[in-house]
C-alpha cells in the first residue's frame, strides 16, 4: 500500500501516454491497482518468470483470487457507475485464465517500473528502485569459466608438484653429501631447502583442496545449467503443443542445440578431471554418469510434429531432431524407428511396447547430418497407418475421442561413451480417423487436449470442464490463427457464443464463470439443430479464412451476433442501414441484417438467406454487397460504396465477336413482383444482365462465359448446357435459388420453360426469421447494450 500511496501522488504529474503504458487499459486498467492495492503488494511477484512454467499454477491461483477480490470490491462499493465499471473489468479479466503465467510477469513488471518512477521523483520519499540481487549466474558460459579455473589449478599443481619432486631430490643429494664428509658446516643450506619443501608441499595440498572444491562447485554447477535447460525444453515442447490452438510458437532449436553441446563437452570435461585426480570420487562420478544419461536421453526432439488427426491408408510425414547429432560415434549410422501407441502404453514407457496397437508402414529413418544447417535429422515422409486397433469404448465414447501417440525409439552411441544409448520420445497425441467426415470431430478432440491439458499431466488426461473464460481465449486464438488476421472477437462476440453453447437467452447473464464440458463443445448437438457448437464455430472459421479475411480484418463484418442484440443496434436506423453476421442456422454462413420499411409504415429487419462457400465462390461478398440497391449503409452509418468499393470487381472488357454476361444479386419478389416484406425475409437471387441471356456459372466467381451472338435470343437446349439445371414452374421468372447456381447453369430465359421435374428453392421461413420486435425486451437488451 505505501508503494501505490506514493505512485498515485506521482501519477497526478505523469502524462496520460505514460500512465495508459503503465496500466493498459485492456490488460490491466489503473482500477485494478488502485482497489486491490494492499493485496497486490502483498505478494511476492518477483518470483515469475515466463521460462519458469512450473509457476503457473501458483499465477493462476493468483489470478483467481485477484478476480474474486476485485468482485468482492464490487459489490461493496455504493457508486453504481463505479461497481458496474469493477464488474466489467473483473470479467475481461478472464481472458488471463489461459496466461496466468503472462499475467504474473506483468504484475511483476508494473510494479518494478512504478519503484523506478517513484525512486527518480523522490529519492528521499521513496528509496529509488533495486532490482532484486540476481542469483548466482547458471549459465553455461560461467560454468566454462569454472571449468578452465579448474584446469589452470591442475595444471599448477602439475608444475608445483614437479618443483617439488626436484626439491626433494636435491636436498636429499645434498643432505646425504654433508653426512658422509661429516660436515657441519652445511646445515644452514640443509635448512633452507627443507624450508622450501614445506613450502612447496603446502602450496601443493592448499590447490589440491581448492581443486577439489572447485571440482564440487562445478557439478553443482553444471546440474543447475542442466536442470534449466531441460525445463526451457519442456517449455519449448509445450509452447509446441499450445501452438495448436493459435498461441505463438518459435519453432527454432539451433539455440538448444548449442546449449546441449555445451553441457555435453563440460561434463566429458569434469570426468576428464576427476579422471586425471587418480582417486576415487564416486559420488561425483555417479552424479556425472546420471546428468550425461538424462541429458544423452533428453535430447531426442520431435521437430516436425505429425498431423494430430491421421487417416488411415493416408500418407503424412514426421521429423525427429536429435541435439547431440555431431557427437554421435562415427562411422555407426542410427535407424530411428516410429511405432502407434494408444493412451495406456503412452503412460507406462520405458520399455517398448508389449503389445501392437498399430501397424506403420515406412515407419523407420536414419539420422542424417546437414552439415547447411547443423542440424542431425531423422525425416519420416511418407508414413501411414494401414490398420488400428482400438481400445474397448465407455458409454459413449466415440473413435474420434481416442488419443495415440508415435513413439520414437533408437540406440544412438556417443563419442566418448562406451556402449549406445536407448532413448525414446513419443508425439503429441494423434486422433486416428478412417473416413473424411470424422475430420471435424477429431479436430475438437485435439483442441481441447491441446487447449487445456496440464503441462505436466498423466498422457493424456484432459478435464472434463472449465470455464468459459478459458473457452473463449481458446476460441478467440483459434479463430485469428486460422483466419490469419489480428482483429480479434470482442465482447458481443464473446456474450452471443455464450449464449449459444449455454442455450442461454438472458443478455444481462454473466457468463464469465460459467463452467462449458466437452459435450456442450463437441458432443451435444445444439438445440434445435443438427450440428453441436464446435461444427458450427469451425465452418465459421473456414468461411472466413477462404472469403472474409479481409473484410473481417477491417472490422466490416459484425460477425457473432445474437438476433435480440441484432434488433437493439438497428432499432430506429434508416432504411438500408444494415451489418454482415454469421448464420446461425446454418454451418459456414454470413447472412444480411437490414433496415426496410413495412408497408404499414413501420420498420423491420430483414435477414437475408445466408451465402455459403459455394455461393462466395461464385460471386464474392464486395459484389454481392454492390448489386442489392435495399441495402445503402454499414452500421452504423457508413455509405457501402465508400467502405466495399475496394471490394468491387472491374467489370469485364468487351471479347470480340462476344457480348459480356454479368452475374447479379438481387433480392427476390413474390409471385405478384412487389417485394417481399411482411412475415417473409427476402430471398436472393442470382439473374443475368438480361433477361433474355443465358448466365453459366463456374467455381470461378471472376469468370464469365460469353454467348455466340448469331445464337438466336433466349434460345438454348439442354444438350448444350455441362452439368444440370433446374427451374420451378410456379415460380416467377427469374427467379433461382442461390443453391442451383452453385457449378450448374440456370435457365433465366422466361419463354424457355423444359419438362423437368421442378427445382427446389430454399424457403425464406427458416430459424433465420425475425422475431417480433413487439416481443422483445427491450429494458434487457439496453441493459446489455450499456455494459
Amino acid at each position: 500500500m505505501a508503494q501505490w500511496a506514493h505512485m498515485s501522488n506521482l501519477l497526478q504529474c505523469l502524462p496520460d501516454d505514460t500512465v495508459n503504458t503503465l496500466y493498459p487499459p485492456s490488460t490491466f486498467p489503473i482500477e485494478v491497482r488502485h482497489y486491490i492495492s494492499e493485496w497486490i503488494e502483498s505478494q511476492r511477484w518477483e518470483d515469475f518468470a515466463l521460462e519458469n512454467v512450473e509457476q503457473e499454477s501458483r499465477a493462476r491461483t493468483l489470478l483467481d483470487m485477484a478476480v474474486s477480490i476485485l468482485q468482492e470490491t464490487a459489490q461493496r462499493n455504493v457508486n453504481v457507475v463505479d461497481k458496474m465499471k469493477l464488474m466489467q473489468i473483473s470479467r475481461n479479466m478472464g481472458v488471463f485464465q489461459a496466461q496466468s503465467l503472462q499475467f504474473a510477469v506483468m504484475v511483476r513488471d508494473i510494479l518494478r517500473q512504478e519503484r523506478v518512477l517513484i525512486g527518480r521523483n523522490n529519492d528521499t520519499l521513496f528509496p529509488p528502485f533495486q532490482p532484486p540481487r540476481p542469483e548466482p549466474l547458471h549459465d553455461v558460459d560461467h560454468l566454462v569459466l569454472k571449468v578452465l579455473e579448474l584446469q589452470e589449478i591442475r595444471k599448477n599443481m602439475h608444475q608445483m608438484q614437479e618443483d617439488l619432486n626436484w626439491e626433494r631430490q636435491n636436498y636429499e643429494s645434498l643432505q646425504g653429501q654433508f653426512q658422509a664428509n661429516g660436515l657441519e658446516s652445511g646445515r644452514t643450506e640443509i635448512a633452507k631447502l627443507q624450508t622450501q619443501l614445506q613450502q612447496l608441499e603446502f602450496k601443493v595440498n592448499s590447490l589440491s583442496a581448492a581443486r577439489f572444491q572447485l571440482l564440487q562447485e562445478c557439478v553443482d554447477l553444471l546440474e543447475r545449467c542442466q536442470g534449466e535447460f531441460l525445463v526451457k525444453l519442456k517449455a519449448w515442447r509445450w509452447a509446441q503443443h499450445k501452438s495448436a490452438i493459435g498461441l505463438p510458437f518459435d519453432d527454432n532449436l539451433n539455440p538448444f542445440q548449442t546449449r546441449c553441446e555445451q553441457l555435453l563437452g563440460m561434463n566429458g570435461n569434469l570426468r576428464q578431471e576427476i579422471m586425471l585426480i587418480g582417486e576415487q570420487m564416486v559420488d561425483l562420478q555417479k552424479r556425472l554418469a546420471q546428468l550425461l544419461q538424462v541429458l544423452i536421453e533428453s535430447s531426442l526432439v520431435v521437430d516436425k510434429q505429425p498431423p494430430q488427426v491421421i487417416k488411415t491408408q493416408s500418407k503424412f510425414s514426421a521429423t525427429v531432431r536429435y541435439l547431440l547429432g555431431e557427437k554421435i560415434a562415427p562411422g555407426k549410422a542410427v535407424m530411428l524407428r516410429a511405432q502407434i501407441i494408444n493412451e495406456l502404453q503412452a503412460r507406462n514407457l520405458g520399455s517398448a511396447p508389449s503389445e501392437t496397437v498399430g501397424e506403420l508402414i515406412n515407419n523407420s529413418a536414419v539420422l542424417e547430418h546437414n552439415v547447411a544447417s547443423k542440424s542431425t535429422c531423422a525425416t519420416f515422409r511418407n508414413m501411414s497407418i494401414k490398420k488400428i486397433k482400438r481400445a474397448d469404448r465407455k458409454g459413449s465414447e466415440s473413435v474420434t475421442e481416442e488419443k495415440f501417440a508415435l513413439l520414437f525409439s533408437a540406440e544412438i552411441p556417443i563419442t566418448g561413451c562406451d556402449t549406445p544409448y536407448k532413448i525414446q520420445m513419443i508425439s503429441q497425441p494423434v486422433v486416428v480417423i478412417v473416413h473424411g467426415s470424422q475430420d471435424n470431430n477429431a479436430v475438437a478432440t485435439i483442441i481441447w487436449d491441446c487447449a487445456f491439458s496440464e503441462p505436466d499431466r498423466v498422457p493424456f488426461v484432459v478435464p472434463d470442464r472449465v470455464s468459459w473464460s478459458i473457452m473463449f481465449s481458446t476460441l478467440n486464438s483459434k479463430f485469428t490463427s486460422e483466419v490469419q488476421t489480428q482483429h480479434e472477437l470482442d465482447y458481443y462476440n464473446q456474450h452471443f457464443l455464450a449464449q449459444k453453447i449455454f442455450d442461454k437467452t438472458n443478455l444481462s447473464e454473466d457468463y464469465t464463470n460459467m463452467q462449458v464440458s466437452w459435450a456442450q463443445f463437441n458432443k451435444e448437438v445444439l438445440p434445435g439443430r443438427p450440428f453441436t457448437f464446435w461444427q458450427w464455430f469451425e465452418g465459421v472459421m473456414e468461411l472466413s479464412k477462404k472469403h472474409l479475411k479481409d473484410y473481417w480484418s477491417e472490422g466490416l463484418i459484425f460477425g457473432f451476433i445474437g438476433k435480440q442484440h441484432l434488433h437493439l443496434i438497428l432499432k430506429d436506423r434508416p432504411d438500408g442501414t444494415f451489418l454482415l453476421r454469421f448464420s446461425d442456422s446454418e454451418i459456414g454462413g454470413i447472412t444480411i441484417a437490414y433496415v426496410c420499411s413495412l408497408e404499414t409504415g413501420g420498420q423491420k429487419v430483414q435477414n437475408i438467406q445466408p451465402f455459403t462457400k459455394r455461393d462466395l465462390d461464385i460471386r464474392s461478398l464486395g459484389d454481392r454487397i454492390r448489386d442489392i440497391n435495399e441495402i445503402t449503409h454499414l452500421y452504423p452509418n457508413f455509405p457501402k460504396h465508400e467502405v466495399f468499393k475496394k471490394f468491387y470487381s472491374e467489370t469485364p472488357a468487351h471479347n470480340g465477336g462476344y457480348i459480356p454476361v454479368s452475374l447479379q444479386t438481387k433480392v427476390g419478389k413474390d409471385v405478384q413482383g412487389s417485394t417481399q416484406t411482411s412475415n417473409m425475409p427476402p430471398v436472393f437471387m442470382e439473374t443475368a444482365a438480361s433477361p433474355s441471356s443465358v448466365a453459366s456459372l463456374t467455381e470461378n466467381s471472376r469468370s464469365h462465359f460469353p454467348m455466340e451472338t448469331q445464337q438466336p435470343p433466349g434460345m438454348v437446349s439442354p444438350s448444350d448446357l455441362p452439368g444440370s439445371f433446374s427451374m420451378d414452374t410456379h415460380q416467377a421468372p427469374n427467379m433461382v435459388s442461390p443453391s442451383d447456381l452453385s457449378g450448374n447453369f440456370s435457365l433465366l430465359n422466361p419463354s424457355f420453360t423444359p419438362d423437368l421435374p421442378s427445382g427446389m428453392i430454399e424457403s425464406a421461413l427458416s430459424s433465420e426469421d425475425d422475431e417480433n420486435i413487439s416481443n422483445i425486451d427491450f429494458n434487457s437488451l439496453l441493459e446489455f447494450e450499456k455494459r
